[in-house]
């Protein structure tokens, strides 16, 4: 195979590889049904009524409208746009990387756990 016949190849395959990672973000994201599992399952333990994330950062995540409301220094989701969302920053590590969440040894939340938060903010961040 020649050099043109793989970069053609490469280049009709490529999209299709891509499209398959992480969460489907054309497919209409839940707080309910998606979202608020996966923070049950790796942020509640320190994030709900007076866990130690609470306590130290004023974060509740045990609602909707807790976890809307934010910190004691701001919201943390940013509705329509997952890139400067505070929670996708701590979550990727992008703020600080000693702040990444779940902190110690606490599970990290899979890529696709991550791709469904970032698609539920890209879609708007509605309690549904």
């Amino acid at each position: 195979m020649n050099f043109r016949t793989t970069a053609l190849a490469l280049a009709a395959t490529l999209p299709v590889l891509l499209t398959g990672c992480g969460a489907d973000s054309n497919k209409a994201m839940s707080f309910k049904a998606d979202v608020q599992p996966i923070l049950e399952n790796h942020c509640y333990k320190c994030h709900t009524n007076g866990g130690p994330g609470e306590q130290i950062s004023g974060l509740n995540m045990s609602s909707y409208d807790s976890l809307m409301k934010g910190t004691k220094h701001g919201a943390v989701i940013k509705a329509g746009d997952s890139f400067t969302s505070a929670l996708v920053m701590l979550l990727e590590g992008r703020a600080d990387p000693r702040l990444k969440m779940p902190h110690g040894n606490e599970e990290p939340l899979s890529d696709d756990q991550v791709a469904t938060i970032k698609a539920w903010i890209d879609q708007g961040a509605k309690n549904d």
